[in-house]
C-alpha cells in the first residue's frame, strides 16, 4: 500500500489556477513524450515539477511530493512487477507458452480457431506483459494461419484482444496494480470483477470483431513466421497441466482471499487470516514464481544455474517499466498534494458527473495524447483518487476498471504497440488503424458499457 503522504503542498485554493496547472503539466508531458521523444520517466518528473510550480508550491518543496509518491508506488507495485516478469520469463524460456498453445490448437477445429486463439492469449496474458505476449503469440498466429489456410486477422485479432484486455483490466499488470494502489481498492475484488468484464469484452472485440476487421482490411499476405525454431525450444518441456496450474495459482489465491473475506467477514477468524496472507498479491505471485522454478524450469531440464540466469534475465527489461510507474506515482501524489483531486471531487459533485465515467474520460484523453495505457491509468487514478474515498470496495474496484478501460481507447501512431502490431502483421498504417486501433476502441467502449450498469447492481 502507499506510504503516508507528506503534508499537502501550499496552493492558492483557486480552482482556475489548479486547472491551468494540470493542463500545462499534462500538455508538457504529452509534448515531451510525443514531440521531443523524451523518456516517459523524465517527462513525468518534469511535468510534476511544473505542476507544483504553477500551483504555487514553495521552491524548496517542488520535488517532495514527487519523491514520496515515487517511493511509495515502487515499494507497493515494483515487487509485484518484478515477480510477474520472473514468472513470465520462466514460462517463455521453458517452452510452457508453446505447450499451452499447442495443446489448445490441437483440440480446435478450423471454425473454433479464433476462439482458441482468444483463449490462449487470455491464459498467457495473465502473467505476461503485453509486449512479451505479442512476441510469443504472433509467431504462433502466423504459423496457424499458414497451416490452416485461415485469414490472418480472423485469428490475429482475437489473440491481440486477449492480450490487451488482460493488460488493461486485470491485475497483476502494472496499470491496474497502480490504480488499485492509488484508489485503495481491494485487489481480489478488482481481479474478480476484472475477469467478469474482460470475458464479454474479449468475445466482442476478439472473435466477433475479427470478421468485421477482415472485411474492412481485406486479405493479407501471411508473413513468414519469425517464431523460435523448433531446435531452439528446450529438449524437455513441462506438462500442460503443470503449466496451467502455475499460471492460475496466483489468480486462485487472490480470488480465494476475496471470497473468504466476503463469506467469513471476521478479521479475527483463523481462515480469513490465513487467506489474507496467502492471497496477498506479494505472497501469491511469490508462490507462483517459486512453483514455476520447479514446474517450468526443472521440468524443462534447466539446472540451478540456468534457472537463476532466467530469473535474473527477467529483471533488466522491466527497469524502464518500474521507473515509469514510479514516476507516474510521483505525479499522482503531486496532483493530490496541490489539491487537484479535491477540486475535481467538488466539481464532479456540483455537476453530478459519475466518478466511473469521469475516470474513463480522463484516461481516454490522456491515452489519446500520450499513447501510453500505463501513463493514462496512473494519471487518471491520481486525478480521481479523492472520489474513491467514500466508495465501497466494490465500487472502488469498478473505478479501477473504468480507468483501465479508458486507457485502452484507440491506440494510434504515438503508441509503441501500434507499430509492433503493424510490423508483425505486415500491414499499412491505414490497415492497422482499421483493425488494431478500432479493436482497442471496441474493448474500451464495451468495458465501460458493462461497468456502468454493473455499478447499479453490485
Amino acid at each position: 500500500m502507499l506510504a503516508a503522504a507528506p503534508p499537502a503542498l501550499p496552493h492558492t485554493g483557486d480552482d482556475t489556477t489548479l486547472l491551468i496547472a494540470v493542463l500545462l503539466s499534462i500538455a508538457a508531458i504529452v509534448l515531451l513524450i510525443t514531440k521531443l521523444k523524451l523518456h516517459p520517466f523524465l517527462a513525468l518528473t518534469l511535468g510534476s515539477g511544473l505542476l507544483a510550480a504553477v500551483a504555487g508550491a514553495p521552491f524548496d518543496k517542488l520535488t517532495s511530493s514527487f519523491a514520496t509518491g515515487f517511493g511509495a508506488t515502487v515499494s507497493g507495485v515494483g515487487l509485484l512487477i518484478g515477480l510477474g516478469a520472473m514468472l513470465g520469463k520462466l514460462l517463455a524460456d521453458s517452452g510452457g507458452a508453446n505447450i499451452i498453445a499447442d495443446t489448445v490448437l490441437a483440440r480446435s477445429g478450423r471454425r473454433a480457431l479464433p476462439w482458441a486463439m482468444a483463449l490462449i492469449a487470455a491464459v498467457l496474458g495473465l502473467p505476461l506483459f503485453f509486449e512479451v505476449g505479442v512476441v510469443l503469440l504472433v509467431p504462433i498466429v502466423l504459423l496457424v494461419a499458414r497451416r490452416g489456410n485461415v485469414p490472418l486477422l480472423r485469428i490475429g485479432i482475437p489473440a491481440l484482444a486477449g492480450l490487451s484486455v488482460l493488460h488493461g483490466l486485470v491485475p497483476p499488470h502494472p496499470g491496474p496494480l497502480v490504480a488499485v494502489d492509488a484508489l485503495k481498492a481491494d485487489l481480489g475484488i478488482t481481479l474478480a470483477l476484472g475477469l467478469l468484464i474482460a470475458v464479454p469484452a474479449l468475445v466482442v472485440a476478439g472473435p466477433l470483431f475479427a470478421r468485421v476487421a477482415e472485411r474492412w482490411v481485406g486479405p493479407l499476405e501471411v508473413p513468414a513466421p519469425q517464431a523460435p525454431a523448433e531446435a531452439e525450444r528446450p529438449e524437455h518441456t513441462p506438462r500442460f497441466g503443470a503449466v496451467l496450474a502455475t499460471i492460475l495459482l496466483p489468480v486462485a489465491l487472490m480470488l480465494g482471499k476475496a471470497l473468504v473475506d466476503v463469506v467469513v467477514d471476521d478479521p479475527k477468524a483463523t481462515a480469513q487470516r490465513i487467506f489474507d496472507f496467502i492471497g496477498s498479491p506479494l505472497v501469491a505471485l511469490l508462490a507462483a514464481t517459486l512453483l514455476g522454478m520447479v514446474t517450468l524450469g526443472r521440468a524443462a531440464g534447466f539446472d540451478k544455474a540456468r534457472i537463476s540466469a532466467t530469473v535474473a534475465g527477467s529483471l533488466a527489461p522491466i527497469a524502464g517499466i518500474v521507473f515509469i510507474v514510479g514516476a507516474g506515482g510521483g505525479f499522482k501524489q503531486t496532483l493530490i498534494d496541490v489539491g487537484v483531486g479535491e477540486a475535481v471531487s467538488q466539481w464532479a459533485g456540483r455537476w453530478h458527473v459519475s466518478a466511473l465515467l469521469l475516470g474513463w474520460l480522463i484516461a481516454v484523453l490522456i491515452r489519446l495524447a500520450t499513447g501510453s495505457a500505463t501513463v493514462a491509468t496512473i494519471t487518471a487514478a491520481g486525478i480521481v483518487a479523492p472520489l474513491a474515498a467514500g466508495m465501497s470496495s466494490t465500487h472502488a474496484a469498478l473505478l479501477v476498471l473504468a480507468i483501465g478501460a479508458g486507457s485502452l481507447f484507440f491506440s494510434h501512431v504515438n503508441d509503441a504497440g501500434f507499430w509492433l502490431v503493424k510490423e508483425y502483421f505486415g500491414m499499412t498504417v491505414g490497415q492497422t488503424v482499421k483493425s488494431w486501433s478500432v479493436m482497442e476502441t471496441v474493448i474500451s467502449v464495451v468495458a465501460i458499457a458493462l461497468i456502468m450498469p454493473l455499478s447499479l447492481i453490485v
